[in-house]
């Protein structure tokens, strides 16, 4: 598609003295020079908010019920019960050699620090040729489901992950490559190649691909560790279905997503640590009313998945209607942090701390009927890599992208690559009909942008024309560097904040400067 951009001219400081005049939105200014500006946008410092986020097994309640010891074969148990059963888990390692399928309204639950384990131990090592093998433990090939980050290698899909004392290895391509915290697998010789000695060490590699799935109703997981499940991309290693509720779990360092929620209508993800998984910490397809909330997520894509435009990082959700993201410490994940994708219909983001996520904050993304409200966004967008950038069209802390009836409103947006990025792409048609923007209104918004080419504003391509009204920014506050700088740009054309305001965009809105010049209340003279 042809995209219609201008790249920024570069900030421009204030270094006269601006007299007061008559009201104004531009406010304050002062005699002092201001400094200058970094030729990027610095990664900003942040504080510790995770206390804010209590979650994981800690959270969960005592247990009383069905008990399930290390040594016991857990679907086999979890089988044999009648629905409504609790099963309590106790301390220890639970290897899962198959899918645990609870039934209606069974609760699969510890409160002794219980981990369900998807991989086996590997033994049998022989050193050779400066590295150590095993053979026998890989499964046939397969193909590949994904993108990655690396296209060349383009080995993210392979789903065996490998842990040396619990340290997750890094996967090479071929063998030549492997060194001392890599590994290689070769499934034409089901050998596997190891850098490091395995002498005296325990080597894990992930092996059944899901921990807890089934077709019932109203289950209840919680107080679990679920980890080193061979999940398929876009799979997870805990599958929600209707009305579950899985509460106070650790999720972490699966190889494709941590938990998914699958045609899991009302279904209730809440106050679990999602972390370190391959490609996604939480996916959503398919539900109605389904709500993630309070969960820490966080670190996910260890596996390289592609960051910019393939499905990874925090939470990502699709096909739902209804239902909200709210309350959740989405942070430092190798993608977007929360990203709704293809035909979501009246979804609510809220109240979520989103940090230092390597691409977009926010996505909504050929949807409709979206609320993204009171989320704090800072830090996102600054990754490097395949499509990553600083353009409008690159994304910013907030993306509305192609969708129609999105309401952002009462975010605050800091330090991310830009502030809030309108787009309008040709995508093709959909169930509703011609996917367009349309009726986006941006309000009372808190957004600072104080270096580089960060701006907020709006795109279009040649065979996406948006109609005079259909974008409304109004009564935001833009914390800036420069009144001088081109913060703002529309449809390819660049604007200084007071020329913004002059072309009748941002009525009501206010434009200061940074935390320095904030205690002065001098107006802009227009």
């Amino acid at each position: 598609m042809t995209l219609i951009a201008v790249a920024a001219t570069g900030a421009i400081t204030l270094t006269g003295i601006v007299t007061a005049g008559p009201a104004s939105a531009f406010e304050p200014l002062t005699p002092v020079i201001p400094p200058p500006v970094p030729p990027t946008p610095p990664r900003p410092e942040l504080p510790t908010v995770a206390s804010a986020f209590p979650a994981g097994p800690s959270e969960a309640p005592p247990c009383t019920g069905v008990l399930i010891e290390p040594e016991d074969n857990a679907a086999e148990v979890v089988e044999k019960g009648a629905a409504g059963a609790t099963f309590c888990f106790t301390a220890g390692l639970h290897r899962i050699t198959r899918t645990i399928q609870p039934k209606a309204n069974q609760i699969l639950a510890s409160d002794e620090d219980a981990v369900l384990t998807g991989s086996i131990r590997l033994t049998g090592w022989t050193a050779t040729g400066g590295d150590w093998v095993t053979k026998g433990v890989l499964p046939p090939a397969y193909g590949q489901t994904g993108q990655c980050e690396d296209n060349v290698a383009n080995i993210c899909f392979l789903r065996e992950q490998l842990f040396l004392n619990d340290k997750h290895l890094k996967r090479v391509n071929t063998r030549d490559k492997v060194v001392p915290g890599t590994f290689f697998g070769d499934y034409a010789a089901n050998a596997v190649y190891l850098g490091d000695n395995p002498t005296g060490r325990t080597v894990e590699m992930s092996k059944t691909d899901t921990a807890i799935e089934s077709a019932a109703s109203g289950v209840t997981v919680r107080g679990l560790t679920v980890e080193h499940f061979a999940s398929a991309p876009q799979a997870g290693a805990v599958v929600l279905g209707n009305k579950w509720k899985v509460v106070a779990n650790d999720i972490r360092w699966n190889h494709a997503v941590g938990a998914m929620l699958v045609n899991a209508d009302g279904a209730t993800l809440e106050q679990n640590l999602i972390q370190y998984n391959g490609q996604l910490g939480v996916g959503q397809y398919s539900t109605v009313n389904g709500t993630i909330l309070d969960n820490q997520v966080s670190d996910n894509n260890t596996d390289g998945f592609w960051i910019a435009d393939w499905e990874s990082g925090g939470i990502k959700t699709t096909w739902s209607n209804g239902g909200s993201v709210s309350g959740n410490l989405i942070e430092q994940n190798r993608g977007v942090g929360l990203w709704s994708d293809a035909y979501d219909d009246g979804r609510t983001f809220s109240d979520n701390e989103i940090v230092d996520n390597a691409a977009d904050g926010i996505r909504y993304e050929i949807g409709r009927n979206g609320v993204i409200e009171d989320n704090t966004i800072s830090g996102n967008g600054l990754g490097t890599g395949r499509g990553s950038g600083t353009s409008l069209w690159d994304g910013g802390g907030i993306n509305v992208n192609t969708s129609s009836n999105v309401q952002v409103r009462n975010n605050t947006v800091t330090g991310n690559v830009n502030g809030i990025s309108i787009q309008s792409r040709t995508r093709g048609s959909g169930p509703w009909g011609v996917n367009v923007l349309r009726d986006v209104v941006v309000t009372g918004n808190n957004v600072t942008m104080k270096g580089g080419t960060t701006a907020t504003g709006m795109v279009q391509n040649a065979g996406a024309a948006v109609p005079a009204g259909e974008v409304v920014l109004k009564g935001n506050t833009y914390v800036l560097d420069s009144l001088a700088a081109e913060r703002f740009q529309k449809f390819g054309q660049w604007f200084t904040a007071p020329q913004w305001q002059q072309a009748g965009l941002d009525a009501g809105s206010k434009f200061t400067l940074g935390k320095l010049l904030s205690a002065l209340e001098v107006p802009l003279e227009r």
